[in-house]
């Protein structure tokens, strides 16, 4: 009987080579990757870490990472968006393990293959969109951009602000269904790279939002020990795909520079680039371990170790990806190749939390004893 590490992989080798031969096209015509997430669906990939007793994988998260960047080899927007349903599922299993909500979600996901949809990068300490107190729950107004996914998502995982009348301002957290009265998709996501996400803006106009449904209260533009769980747990889902998307380059980069032959620069552009890759892959091994199987204490110090592995891996792939073209030569500038794609996807490694200059500033002021997020 195969277990979960042989199950992914087997899944992965029947799908992946669809996903390379779509991924041109998604690129081209800004379409999201729905042929994708519609096989994935049907694997089951979708409920893959989520625990066996609730009718998931069972997949441990390290393995889930190695997933995330077997599958960026073929389609990097496939990985991401997908990495962003992950980290999502992730947290609510460290909640679940840790004695707090997430169960229900987790079945959810598990029972019908329910995707999730994020919104918390964008925001952050503060949130966006305010939510009214009426009967039975909450009423709420946002505009929620970057939302990977969201064209094939059933719930939306977010937060909103609140004007307690006895706490003052609070930062609430929730899912709603993608499917419910007052959600519409503002189709914004026109970009340089990274286009089959499908991450455009979720317009949220008076939806209601149960009572039960909040899973979270917190001070308004305060940290709060859950992005230490939320930091450490999704910077590694998400880098695995720039990673992988990186090994693809550098495969093409080689194949083209053995063909050629050593002309005298080949090989060390080759040497270059190998040892940028290299420093990306120990990275992500490192952020990785840090996360520790989800068995971790929300200690600010493991989101801090995150952020800078994070900064060290996303200027790595940089470097490396711009090398593999450098040494392809005009054969990587023509489409064709898939190298310019990648290229362009890579750039977006930059702009996920923290980037770099406001991971300098958390870590050096973490350093110093102060506030590392005061803004």
């Amino acid at each position: 009987m195969m277990g979960p590490t042989a199950d992914w992989k087997r899944i992965l080798t029947t799908l992946e080579r669809a996903f390379s031969e779509r991924a041109a096209a998604y690129d081209n015509n800004d379409e999201f990757v729905a042929e994708n997430y519609a096989e994935m669906r049907a694997a089951k990939l979708f409920s893959i870490i989520v625990p066996q007793e609730l009718g998931g994988g069972g997949l441990p998260y390290s393995q889930t990472c190695e997933l995330v960047r077997s599958l960026a080899h073929s389609c990097g927007s496939t990985a991401l968006a997908f990495s962003m349903h992950l980290h999502a599922v992730a947290t609510a299993l460290w909640n679940y393990r840790h004695g707090k909500s997430g169960e229900a979600l987790l079945r959810a996901v598990a029972e019908g293959e329910k995707v999730l949809v994020s919104t918390g990068a964008n925001d952050w300490l503060k949130s966006s969109g305010d939510l009214e107190k009426c009967e039975g729950g909450y009423r709420f107004t946002a505009k929620k951009p970057f939302a990977s996914g969201c064209l094939a998502g059933d719930l939306l995982v977010t937060s909103g602000q609140y004007d307690d009348p006895d706490l003052g301002r609070q930062v609430l957290h929730f899912s709603v269904m993608m499917s419910s009265h007052g959600i519409s998709i503002d189709r914004a996501w026109h970009t340089m790279g990274m286009r089959g996400t499908g991450s455009h803006t979720v317009v949220l106009d008076n939806v209601f939002v149960p009572e039960e449904a909040i899973t979270l209260r917190r001070p308004y533009g305060e940290y709060h020990p859950i992005w230490n769980v939320v930091l450490t747990v999704a910077l590694p889902m998400f880098c695995s795909v720039y990673v992988g998307m990186t090994e693809a380059a550098a495969e093409k980069a080689v194949a083209v520079a053995s063909a050629k032959g050593d002309d005298g620069v080949n090989a060390l552009t080759i040497g270059e680039m190998l040892t940028d890759l290299a420093n990306a892959q120990i990275a992500l091994q490192s952020m990785v371990a840090n996360a520790n199987e989800l068995d971790l204490e929300p200690m600010v110090e493991h989101a801090n170790r995150a952020l800078i592995r994070k900064t060290i891996l996303v200027n790595a792939v940089r470097r490396a990806v711009d090398t593999a073209l450098e040494t392809t030569g005009g054969a990587g500038y023509f489409r064709g190749m898939g190298l310019e794609r990648i290229l362009r996807d890579a750039h977006a490694a930059q702009f996920h939390p923290m980037p770099r200059r406001k991971q300098h500033r958390f870590t050096g002021r973490l350093a110093m004893g102060l506030d590392p997020t005061l803004e």
